[in-house]
């Protein structure tokens, strides 16, 4: 039996048997493509060759891509763990041809593979094909159909509509018909009792799809019009952890070896045997599968957050989590201990794992923690919610409380139904699922971005000369019209371009479009699928005419001093703390730099006058730009050049080296470091566990930053009455605050003493039940600090209601004594309902809460308010 390694191998090889350039996966974390957050397919890599923004250099290529689909269509989220075959991340094999072999090539291979190769059972082997669409003008995909008869028999050769037979990049762009592989691994006897062919694209668990062919042939054009593409394209894709089921003669993706080394690590460290318990089997796949996507976005650069692509990662590790919560009783952090399962089942196919393993464990570890806490946070909202429902005689819980427990605590819906189900209730589903869609479409209109078709005015490829050139010769390519955030702007494709299109942390450039009487301010340079578009707000009014492209000149050497400053900043780190750093992210503005870094623990002010020391060091050096374009990537790297984790690279890089500092980079930089004048760090901060970033400004900003600290420090001089020695000045003045500070709280707590005998004193007694108040000025914490006191040392039942004004605002407090709380009295309830009166809000606990407001004259209001509802429910 072949193992998951030698099955990946194998495809490999074979396919480079056929010509086939094997290229590795690009990182499952998409850069320079808006229309996605993650590598979905096996094409994603490939898609500016589809498009022809980029010259073919391999007409026919392999790989194994890492894959993500946890959103869009694609979203295959809910299915995972609880079936067989679904994933959030995933391995496709794929080849490809870019304008060589097509439909017959592609089929022959594909059964040569999975037949002679694989040894597959060709009796299981099934095969679908386009029916057409007469919406479309579409036939039958008879060529395709043709080819398979010569390995399969007819009645294994089936129909498919366009939902499962007709791919499409998206609802514009290159399209085509496709053929599908299933394989059907049921035991015999269920095979003769129902031929294999009813159940195709039916969810059988053991009747699936195995490959998909992909026949590129035309171009969608918005106006829903299909027309034939210039040069064909093959793009196939085939599911790895399928084919390993199918060819290691399991009924589950979870128990080939792809997955079972993880879950018997899981079962190991929980003590919970796999295959004793559906609820904990359940939950031990989808902490398998979820651990792989966790760890393989971490090593491709994303870390979880709260924005984006950042925040489906964090989303997917709480689920994990969560999981293991529920159903594993685990409540320490216990994911990040599985990397090494993990490490054993893929590093040897992708070694980032293992040069990225102390990161990722540190991630892990730190986000399992943070939500650990959030979680047992969430658990006790929703039993305050649930006692608040049972005083009210209620079993159903609101589906904005459900929703607020899901958007802010993490918590999945099924989690809050199992909670509610053990107390009795249940969940409003139909208004978790309305303020769900609500912040759905929230989401829809911040993203929302309409385009129209390319309008082509000459064909041909755009070239960046913005190494060598600020201004040149340039007519438009093409152009569209976009409609973002109801704003109407243009994209604009150059012949030849000196704009930097936004890429590798460095903003785009701006500038102008400049013909006879006419001035266009180019606004931003995007990077759109490796291809630079230029934004406008208006056409010019000749798109044919003859333009100088020209740059904001000053934006862009400002970008450039930045840039630059962005690689010594490396590594003198890297000198300072270590080899381990490695760079992780960057942003690079007119205005400013951030550098983000893998590194342990804060960074010492020490460590951060170093580092500016050996950047400043290098900076006086006036070191020369040496510039190195397409130059190998192996070469590149015994250079010594600095390849970044999470980033893809072709086989020609260029390097860029300032004296020691040498890397792969594809920004623009300055002629030599002297231009940069001097860097100062101005910030240094935590992003991540395991994650810091600096942040630093240079040359003019860097003279403002050290003026305004100059100013400050001439200003504190003034305050401390020019005093030679302001650090001496400073410590005087606090000393002398402190003894005042004594003195203050000193007489503070005579007069609470004071004040609260006289308030124990004057206490009316109604119903067995001490009622106090106070109303008056006073500052809120003291009378706080007399609300506890009155607790220690008045017996039996008792409340105090405090309201207190200070400087304009007001607050509201209640304590109540823990008789009363066991009686079902509530100061939280009291205080939030008699808050409206001081136009605020607040809360706390039963035993005491507190409000503010602005509203000083409903103070005696909302006093007698809570004595009367008091009084009258005694």
């Amino acid at each position: 039996m072949l193992t998951a390694k030698e099955i990946r191998e194998s495809f490999k090889a074979f396919f480079a048997s056929k010509d086939h350039f094997i290229v590795p996966s690009a990182p499952m974390v998409v850069k320079g493509d808006p229309t996605l957050m993650f590598t979905n397919a096996g094409m994603n890599q490939f898609k500016d060759i589809i498009l022809g923004n980029v010259p073919i250099t391999h007409p026919r290529v392999a790989d194994s891509q890492k894959c993500l689909r946890v959103s869009g269509k694609h979203n295959d989220l809910e299915e995972v763990g609880h079936d067989t075959y679904h994933h959030t991340m995933f391995e496709m094999l794929g080849n490809w041809s870019f304008g060589d072999y097509f439909k017959k090539e592609a089929i022959g291979w594909a059964w040569e593979y999975l037949v002679e190769v694989l040894k597959i059972d060709p009796e299981r082997l099934y095969a679908t094909v386009f029916e057409g669409s007469k919406a479309d003008g579409l036939e039958r995909d008879n060529e395709a159909a043709s080819y398979w008869e010569q390995f399969l028999p007819k009645e294994r050769i089936l129909n498919g509509n366009k939902k499962d037979n007709f791919w499409e990049m998206g609802e514009t762009g290159p399209c085509g018909p496709c053929s599908e592989i299933h394989i059907d691994i049921r035991p015999e006897e269920e095979r003769k009792r129902i031929p294999g062919g009813e159940l195709i694209n039916r969810d059988h668990p053991q009747v699936i799809e195995i490959w998909n062919l992909v026949f590129m042939q035309f171009n969608h054009k918005a106006d829903g019009s299909l027309e034939p593409l210039p040069n064909h394209v093959i793009d196939t894709g085939m599911g790895f952890e399928r084919l390993c089921m199918a060819i290691q003669g399991k009924t589950s993706n979870y128990d080939t070896d792809v997955f079972q080394p993880i879950i018997q690590a899981i079962a190991k460290l929980t003590g919970f045997t796999y295959g004793s318990d559906a609820q904990k089997d359940v939950a031990m796949r989808v902490i398998a599968d979820h651990i792989r996507t966790i760890a393989f976005s971490i090593t491709d650069g994303q870390l979880p957050s709260n924005a984006k692509a950042g925040y489906v990662i964090r989303r997917i590790l709480r689920r994990a989590v969560r999981y293991g919560y529920t159903f594993l009783d685990q409540r320490e952090a216990f994911l990040y201990k599985l990397l090494p399962a993990l490490i054993f089942t893929m590093g040897e196919a992708y070694p980032e794992l293992i040069a990225q393993k102390t990161l990722i464990e540190k991630v892990m570890k730190e986000e399992e923690d943070s939500f650990l806490r959030t979680l047992e946070n969430g658990i006790r909202l929703l039993d305050r919610k649930i006692e608040e429902a049972k005083v009210k005689g209620e079993t159903v819980l609101s589906g904005a409380d459900a929703f607020a427990l899901y958007d802010t605590f993490g918590f999945p819906l099924d989690l809050t139904e199992l909670i509610l189900r053990e107390n009795g209730m249940t969940e409003d589903v139909k208004g978790f699922d309305a303020e769900m869609q609500k912040q759905k479409q929230r989401a829809r209109n911040a993203a929302a971005i309409e385009t129209g078709d390319w309008i082509i005015l000459k064909e041909g490829e755009s070239q960046f000369v913005g190494y060598d050139l600020f201004e040149c010769d340039a007519v438009i390519l093409r152009y569209r019209k976009i409609k973002q955030k109801n704003k109407e702007l243009y994209q604009i494709v150059l012949d030849r371009t000196p704009f930097y299109a936004e890429m590798g942390g460095q903003v785009g450039d701006s500038g102008w479009l400049i013909s006879d009487g006419d001035r266009v301010e180019i606004i931003d340079t995007k990077r759109e699928n490796n291809l630079a578009v230029h934004l406008v707000t208006h056409l010019p009014k000749e798109v044919t005419a003859e333009f100088t492209a020209k740059i904001d000149i000053e934006k862009r050497i400002q970008c450039e001093c930045n840039h630059t400053a962005t690689h010594l900043l490396h590594e003198a780190l890297r000198q300072v703390l270590g080899n381990h750093v490695e760079q992780k992210g960057s942003f690079v503005s007119p205005t400013s730099l951030r550098f983000d870094f893998s590194h342990f623990q804060k960074v010492t002010d020490e460590e951060i006058r170093e580092v500016e020391r050996l950047v400043n060091k290098q900076i006086r050096a006036d070191l020369p730009l040496e510039e190195q374009r397409a130059v190998p990537i192996a070469e590149a790297k015994k250079m010594g050049a600095m390849a970044l984790f999470g980033e893809k690279y072709g086989e020609e890089v260029r390097v860029v080296k300032y004296g020691s500092s040498v890397e792969l980079c594809g920004g623009t930089h300055i002629p030599s470091t002297g231009r940069i004048g001097s860097l100062r760090i101005i910030g240094e901060s935590s992003i991540a566990a395991g994650v810091r970033r600096i942040e630093a400004v240079t040359a003019e900003r860097a003279e403002d930053f050290i003026n305004a600290q100059l100013d400050t420090m001439r200003e504190i001089r003034s305050l401390l009455h020019n005093s030679p020695n302001v650090i001496q000045g400073l410590k005087k003045y606090i000393e002398e605050n402190a003894e005042l500070k004594k003195g203050i709280e000193a007489f503070i707590r005579e007069k609470v003493a004071l004040l609260k005998a006289e308030i124990i004193q004057r206490a009316e007694e109604y119903k067995g039940v001490k009622i106090m108040t106070f109303h008056g000025e006073s500052m809120p914490d003291a009378i706080k600090d007399l609300a506890f006191q009155i607790q220690q040392q008045v017996q039996g039942h008792f409340i105090f209601v405090g309201g207190v004004i200070d400087e304009g605002k007001c607050s509201l407090m209640v304590m109540l004594s823990e008789d009363l709380v066991a009686e079902g009295w509530s100061a939280n309830k009291l205080v939030k309902e008699a808050a409206r009166h001081i136009q605020g809000g607040g809360g706390g606990q039963a035993h005491f809460a507190m409000a503010g407001g602005k509203n000083p004259d409903g103070l005696g209001i909302a006093i007698r308010s809570i004595l009367d509802v008091f009084k009258q429910g005694i």
